[in-house]
């Protein structure tokens, strides 16, 4: 059961000892469903009063599908940092910083790929001409490594190289 995503729990299951890990494990959405009002002081967990129905069942099963798909699609691991798309931050252990939302492109953008070169990071992000001649990239390039130092201490989350900016 530790490997499943979701479960659907009648409430005198919740007296089984064997699911207390389970129905702490934030990872799993967990559906109860319960005669009575014994199922208070369950956090993120959805309750379902029965007699329900398949449709009931399915609206909730489809919204904890939808939930989970968006808080893993807003959250990036890069190295030992996670990027939390949502809050616009990047952690590491207990330090944090608040990030735009360029500052967030660009870090998904060079994550994606082993080299970004100049022209294609004004494009992508910048929605400029490949004959543009601008330092903008460059400029914020150093405002977040300059960022970044400051809290984490970190001069090499942005690499640059001959073949581009990486990260």
């Amino acid at each position: 059961m530790e490997s499943c995503q979701g479960l659907l729990i009648h409430e005198d299951g919740l007296k089984t000892k064997n699911l207390s890990n389970i129905i702490e494990n934030k990872n799993i959405n967990k559906i109860i469903f319960h005669n009575s009002n014994n199922v208070k002081g369950f956090e993120n967990i959805e309750k379902l009063a029965l007699p329900t129905s398949v449709e009931q069942i399915n609206k909730i099963v489809v919204s904890n599908v939808v939930k989970k798909e968006f808080k893993t699609n807003s959250s990036l691991k890069i190295n030992n940092y996670k990027l939390d798309k949502n809050s616009r931050r990047l952690t590491q252990n207990n330090l944090s910083l608040e990030l735009t939302e360029k500052e967030i492109e660009l870090i998904e953008l060079l994550k994606k790929r082993s080299f970004t070169k100049k022209k294609e990071i004004l494009a992508t992000i910048w929605k400029y001409s490949d004959d543009a001649d601008t330092h903008t990239v460059e400029t914020h390039i150093y405002r977040l490594r300059k960022k970044i130092k400051e809290i984490f201490n970190d001069e090499t989350f942005i690499k640059s190289e001959k073949k581009g900016y990486t990260i």
